[in-house]
C-alpha cells in the first residue's frame, strides 16, 4: 500500500468564505483547522445517520480535487513541493469561472459546474501533469483497491499512467458533501442541501487558488498546510 504522509492539491475556497464554512459544517470537519464541527439540525432531522453519510467526505475536508491524493516519489520532500505550488500559482493563467450549483453526481450529492468551464478542465489537467513527477507509482495493492475491471480503458489507462482513473476527458469537477446514496434516499437530502445552499447566493464562484491538503497517516484526515493565489 502507498506510504503515508500523503499530499493532495486541491481547490478550497479559503478560510474566510461562506463556502468553505457551507461545506465544514455540514462536513463536520474544517480542513483549515482542524476542528470538529457539530453539524446543523436539518441534516440530522432529514437524516438521523448523517454522521455515517458524510463519513467519507469528512475525511479528505471540503475540497474540489485538482491533482488526486499522493504519496511522494523516492527523493521528493514537502518543502519541494510546497515550492513547486508557488511556481506552478505565480504562472498568469485565466481564472476558471463556474456556476456552481448542488447536485448529484455518480450516486453522491457535491457542489458541482452548472456547465463544464473550458479553463477548469485545462487547470486541472494541468496540476496532473505538472505534479506529476513527486507522485510515488501506485502499488499493486493500490491499483486492485481502484478496481480496474469496473473502469473504462481509457480510465485504466489514465490510472497507470498517472496514478488516478478520473483525469483529462475523465475530469469532472465536485466538492463532494455526501458518500454514495440509494435513489430513494437521495431526493430528500439533495433538496435540503439545496435550501441550505440558497442563502450563499453564490452565482459565480472563481477556482482561483491551489491548495495543498496533508494527511500524516492512514487513521488521520486530510488537513490544509498551504495556499497560493493564482495568478490572472
Amino acid at each position: 500500500m502507498t506510504g503515508f504522509p500523503r499530499y493532495a492539491i486541491y481547490f478550497a475556497a479559503g478560510s474566510d468564505s461562506a463556502l468553505s464554512r457551507f461545506g465544514a459544517e455540514l462536513l463536520g470537519y474544517d480542513a483549515y483547522t482542524g476542528d470538529e464541527l457539530p453539524f446543523p439540525r436539518e441534516t440530522v432531522d432529514v437524516a438521523p445517520d448523517w454522521r455515517d453519510i458524510s463519513a467519507d467526505p469528512r475525511k479528505y475536508g471540503f475540497h474540489g480535487t485538482l491533482k488526486a491524493p499522493m504519496a511522494l516519489a523516492p527523493g521528493r520532500t514537502e518543502a519541494e513541493l510546497a515550492a513547486a505550488c508557488v511556481a506552478f500559482a505565480c504562472k498568469a493563467r485565466s481564472i476558471p469561472m463556474i456556476r456552481p450549483v448542488v447536485d448529484s453526481i455518480s450516486g453522491f450529492i457535491a457542489v458541482i459546474p452548472a456547465e463544464p468551464v473550458d479553463a477548469l478542465e485545462e487547470l486541472a489537467a494541468d496540476c496532473v501533469r505538472d505534479f506529476d513527477s513527486f507522485r510515488a507509482a501506485l502499488t499493486a495493492e493500490d491499483r486492485a483497491r481502484r478496481r480496474p475491471e469496473k473502469l473504462s480503458e481509457r480510465q485504466r489507462d489514465y490510472l497507470d499512467r498517472w496514478g488516478y482513473p478520473y483525469v483529462m476527458e475523465e475530469f469532472r469537477f465536485h466538492m463532494t458533501l455526501t458518500g454514495r446514496l440509494d435513489s430513494e434516499r437521495r431526493g430528500p437530502i439533495l433538496q435540503m442541501l439545496r435550501t441550505r445552499f440558497a442563502p450563499l447566493r453564490l452565482d459565480t464562484l472563481a477556482i482561483d487558488r491551489l491548495t495543498l491538503f496533508k494527511q500524516d497517516d492512514a487513521k488521520a484526515r486530510f488537513r490544509i498546510i498551504g495556499e497560493w493565489a493564482l495568478a490572472s
